[in-house]
Formats: C-alpha cells, sequence, structure tokens
C-alpha cells in the first residue's frame, strides 16, 4: 500500500488534467485526458497502480519550490557527490498567455533533470498502469523513446536514455555530470490516434520554457491582491486556476480521488467533479486571488449542463462531470489497496443524487460578486439565473442532506436555509441584469419568511449558538457563514456567542475546527477541517477580533507543506495532512480569510488615525 504521507505531493496541471510529484521524484497519480479521467498512474491508491520515477541514488536532501507565478515544480536534490536540479509541468498549448492559459493543452507531461554541480547517480523507473492500474500495457522500444499500449490508451515516452523492458516497466540508471541534462516528455493519446513522434531535447527544453512563461503570464495579468500573506494568497490563486478545466470553465474540487478523512474508516470519496458549490466559491475567491475573467465560461457552462433540469420542475442537480455530465454514479475498484489500506478506493461520487438546497445561494452570490464578468450574459443564462432564484424561494422550506451531504436521513440544516436566503438577496439586487424587475416583491416576502425562520428556529439557547439544523443543540462550522454573507453582522451578541462556541467547543487541542461533532452515520472520526478553521479566522475578523483572526489564520497555514499546497483535513492526533489534494475549499477558505483580516486591519487603523 501507499504510505507516502499526503503533504509530501506536489500538484502539476495543464488545466485539464492533473499529476501529483512525491519528494522523492515520482509520479504517483496522473489521470488522462481530463482530471477525472482513468489514471494512468496511480501508485498512491495501490503499490501495483504504477509510477514514473525519476530519483538521485544514495544519502539525498531534497528541497522544493514552485517557480514564481508558476505550476512548475523545482526539486533540488543534494548528495555528497553534487547536486541536480529537477524541473517537472504539465505542458501548455505554444504560445498560451494570459487568459488563453490551458485552452489548447497537448496533454503533455514535461520532466528535465540538470546536474548543477559534481556527479549524481540517477534512478529511473517507468510503470504506466493503464485504468486505474488494471491494464499491465504492453511496452516496446521505439526511436528516441518507448511506446506503451494497452485497452484505450497509448503512451508515448520521449528519452534520450536507453531503458531496459522487463514486462510493464522499463528501468535505467544513468550518471550526470555538471553542465549534463536529459529531458523527458510523457504524452497521452487514444489508440484510434495516429501515434505522436518522440520529442527531441531542444523541444522539450522549449515547451518547458514555454509553459513557465504562459503560466507567468497569467499571474502577471491576474494577482492583484497586495495584502498580508500576499504569497500564500497568490499561490492559492494558481492553484485554484490550475483545479479549472479549461475547455468548459468546469472547477473541481480536488485533483485527487479516495484520499481518506480519516484513515482506514471508508470516508473515501472522489473529489474529481465540479460541485456548484466548491466551483462558485472558487471564483469568488478567484475575484480577490486574482481577476476572474474566466467567470463567463463558467457561468455558460452551468446554464448548459443545468438549465433544462429547474426548467423541468427538477431540484438543481449538485455537481457534474467536468464536460457537463450529470451520471457520476458510484463505484468501488477493489483491486486497489487505498493510501494506506483505507479502503475502498472509489471512482464516481453518490453525492450526485443528492438535495443540498444552498446552492442556489452559492450560484447567484458568485454572480453578483463577479456581475462586472458576467454582465454580458446571454439569454440561456438569465432566465436560468432567474429560476435558481425560483426554485430557492419555491423549496426552501424543504430538507436536504446539507453542505456536508451526510449520508443519513434529510433534515432542516440551517446553512440550506441561509443560503436560500442568500440566493433571493443577491436575484434581488441582480434583478436589473437579469431583467427579473417584476420579481422583486415576491423575491423580498419570501426573504424575509427564511429569515424569520432562521432566527427563532435556528438559534438553540442550551447551545447558546446558532446550530447545525432547525430544533438541534449541535454545532457546525458552516453556520459561521451567517456573517460571512451578510445575513447578521458579526457583531450581533447572537453571532459573536456562536462564534465563541465554536470557538471553544468544535475545535481540537490546537484550535483547529472539526465541521461537526454530531452522528453522521459513517465510520470513524473525521479530522479537523481547514476550511472551517479559516472560515472561524474570517468572522472573527468580521467581528473586530482582528488579533484572534490572526492567530487563528496563522494557526492553520502552519499545515500548508512545503510547495504550499493543503489538502481537506488534519488529522488531530498525528497533525498529518488528510483528504483528498490539493482541495479547492481548503484554499479558497486561505484566500478569503487573508482578505477579511487585511479588510479588518484597515477599519483598525482608521479608527486609530481618527
Amino acid at each position: 500500500m501507499s504510505n507516502v504521507p499526503i503533504a509530501d505531493y506536489a500538484l502539476l496541471s495543464d488545466c485539464r488534467s492533473a499529476t501529483l510529484v512525491s519528494r522523492g521524484g515520482s509520479i504517483d497519480w496522473l489521470c488522462f485526458p481530463r482530471f477525472d479521467g482513468p489514471s494512468v498512474f496511480a501508485r498512491l491508491l495501490g503499490e501495483q497502480a504504477g509510477h514514473w520515477s525519476i530519483s538521485v541514488d544514495g544519502e539525498v536532501n531534497v528541497s522544493r519550490r514552485y517557480l514564481t507565478g508558476t505550476m512548475v515544480l523545482e526539486t533540488t536534490m543534494r548528495t555528497r557527490t553534487g547536486h541536480a536540479v529537477l524541473l517537472d509541468a504539465m505542458a501548455m498549448g505554444r504560445n498560451e498567455r494570459g487568459h488563453d492559459l490551458g485552452v489548447n493543452s497537448p496533454g503533455i507531461v514535461l520532466r528535465s533533470l540538470a546536474c548543477e554541480s559534481g556527479t549524481v547517480d540517477i534512478s529511473i523507473e517507468y510503470a504506466p498502469r493503464f485504468e486505474y492500474g488494471l491494464i499491465f500495457p504492453l511496452l516496446r522500444p521505439i526511436q528516441g523513446g518507448i511506446l506503451a499500449r494497452g485497452g484505450a490508451d497509448v503512451l508515448v515516452l520521449s528519452t534520450p536514455a536507453e531503458l531496459s523492458i522487463d514486462g510493464s516497466v522499463a528501468r535505467t540508471h544513468i550518471t550526470l555530470r555538471a553542465g549534463e541534462r536529459v529531458n523527458f516528455a510523457l504524452q497521452h493519446q487514444m489508440c484510434w490516434e495516429q501515434t505522436s513522434q518522440v520529442h527531441r531535447q531542444a523541444e522539450i527544453s522549449d515547451d518547458l520554457q514555454d509553459t513557465i512563461k504562459g503560466w507567468q503570464t497569467w499571474s502577471v495579468l491576474h494577482q492583484k491582491y497586495e495584502g498580508p500573506w500576499r504569497e500564500h494568497v497568490h499561490h492559492s490563486g494558481c492553484v485554484l486556476q490550475a483545479l479549472m478545466f479549461r475547455p468548459t470553465g468546469a472547477i473541481v474540487a480536488a485533483a485527487t480521488t479516495s484520499l481518506p478523512e480519516a484513515v482506514g474508516e471508508g470516508r473515501n470519496w472522489d473529489y474529481r467533479y465540479t460541485w456548484i458549490r466548491d466551483a462558485c466559491l472558487t471564483l469568488e475567491a478567484l475575484w480577490i486571488a486574482a481577476c476572474p475573467d474566466e467567470a463567463h465560461w463558467f457561468f455558460s457552462w452551468m446554464a448548459g449542463a443545468a438549465a433544462t433540469q429547474i426548467r423541468r420542475g427538477v431540484a438543481l442537480q449538485i455537481m457534474f462531470g467536468v464536460g457537463g455530465e450529470h451520471d457520476l454514479s458510484e463505484r468501488q475498484l477493489p483491486h486497489l489497496e487505498g493510501w494506506r489500506n483505507s479502503r475502498p478506493v472509489r471512482v464516481g461520487n453518490g453525492a450526485w443524487e443528492q438535495r443540498q438546497l444552498d446552492v442556489y445561494g452559492e450560484l447567484l452570490n458568485a454572480v453578483r460578486r463577479l456581475r462586472d464578468q458576467v454582465s454580458g450574459l446571454d439569454d440561456v443564462s438569465r432566465n436560468f439565473l432567474i429560476e435558481v432564484a425560483d426554485a430557492a424561494a419555491t423549496h426552501w422550506q424543504e430538507q436536504d442532506q446539507g453542505i456536508w451531504e451526510v449520508r443519513g436521513a434529510p433534515q432542516d440544516f440551517l446553512y440550506s436555509k441561509l443560503m436560500c436566503w442568500k440566493a433571493l438577496d443577491c436575484a434581488i439586487e441582480l434583478a436589473d441584469i437579469l431583467g427579473a424587475n417584476g420579481r422583486i416583491e415576491g423575491w423580498k416576502k419570501i426573504r424575509q419568511n427564511i429569515r424569520d425562520a432562521i432566527l427563532t428556529r435556528g438559534w438553540s439557547e442550551k447551545a447558546g449558538a446558532f446550530t447545525q439544523a432547525f430544533g438541534s443543540d449541535s454545532l457546525d462550522a458552516s453556520v459561521l457563514m451567517m456573517p460571512i454573507v451578510d445575513f447578521l453582522p458579526a457583531t450581533d451578541p447572537r453571532m459573536r456567542s456562536t462564534i465563541d462556541a465554536i470557538a471553544e467547543r468544535l475545535t481540537d487541542e490546537h484550535g483547529l475546527v472539526y465541521r461537526y461533532r454530531a452522528s453522521d452515520g459513517l465510520g470513524g472520526e473525521e479530522g479537523t477541517f481547514l476550511l472551517c478553521t479559516f472560515w472561524l479566522a474570517h468572522a472573527q475578523a468580521l467581528a473586530g477580533e482582528v488579533g484572534r483572526a490572526r492567530k487563528t489564520f496563522e494557526q492553520a497555514l502552519t499545515y500548508v507543506n512545503d510547495v504550499g499546497l493543503l489538502a481537506e483535513e488534519v488529522d488531530p492526533v498525528s497533525n498529518e495532512l488528510l483528504g483528498n489534494f490539493p482541495q479547492a475549499f481548503s484554499h479558497i477558505g486561505l484566500i478569503n480569510a487573508a482578505w477579511a483580516i487585511s479588510q479588518a486591519g484597515v477599519r483598525e487603523e482608521n479608527v486609530v488615525l481618527r
């Protein structure tokens, strides 16, 4: 089984699919041709499920970083005889710059290893395994590389090194001296396509430099945030962009499947899809960290994917495939043992059939935040958004599975009601853009009904807080969104009491926040949730408690790995990162909390000056 810590991985992306590279130089996760496609390397989830490693022999000291403004990884490996630098990237289309990043990504992994001083001995092992490790492909040498073929997939590995083939594994050992460099390219295609030519060494170098330039021009064009924790916010913006499927504008929740929320307990889910909630929150975070001119792609795609459902009176589906697919039926892969023996490994996600009413609010709130970017929406998109608001008005009193997708009986989750309120609040503000002025009065009336219900039925005297569901005494971190979406000011006594209750009773010994502690029908205890910890910092900042907010934020920030990435959760015992990786939610929370603390600091300074 895989035992490499989740934090040991770094992400590569071409805005179509994703690669995870370990500190040891091994690609242990890669799906082609899309984020949610079958893997060609999956050692992350099973030892025999494929990898491609380039490692330095002997005792080695490793340091890593992303080149500034990019998702191009630089790994420096030092030994007693010399040191080498490995650059890893997924190629962007030639001359893609700024907003065009990822438009014509060719599906190529680029790797370039250079000896900077002395000599280094290198081991290379290439073991592709198609369809999540089910297919051990046929490998055969070709001029300038190796061809791997099995099932529907073909891989062409371009390499100047001669690898010896043993079944479905190819290996070699080489020695590099100061000034020497070897380049590799791995290209995917389908078996019915014409086989690609191998790439020459100069071509690989050119492609790598072009990809670096592409990312840097995107960053220069987009990255405008200048507040505290600037580098973390800018890098998180790059991570969120890396999780965007550029052909449609869809945004995946994470790059992986089945990395567990609790080791060995079955809380393993496939996050390589587009949740409306996550995607909309990503676009809002990009509004802070970058410049989300790509928003109109997402909303146009969303309208095409979901408009017919609402028109037929069907509840808005909460998630889709990155191409707009509706059926995401969940299945298990019993041949994979999972990360640290955390079975089952799942592909697909059964939550696609759940009812989650909060998505109406996230969708319209993102439109409101990005109104300048989406002012030119077509009639189909405008009508779709009107129907979203009407659906929130019609269904807000119904029970659902809530933001945390509990797999038990539906409830009257407070967060779901809150976001139905927000849907109508935003629709009223956007009525001119949507051409819906005639609906304003009706929307206002229902908005007030929802507000009254939350204030009376969502408050628990026993808990001294707003709680998870109407009639419940259980705390839930999602209620921290109440001041964040402007339902109540964070300085309201009830809100202050709620913030304090969560900080005191829904945290671990390190101050990290759990989503909830109530039973959810699943086995095991999950870790603390990084997004929720950033929400707490955000709410504390809105309450004017800037010092507490900074402390909460910086505690969460200590779990960023060496290349600035966050998973979903933190194990409260081992302090290791848990869950799918990297997690958009966590980086969204980081960006929004940093901005909120920055704004609170400005307000605090202005008060002092006056």
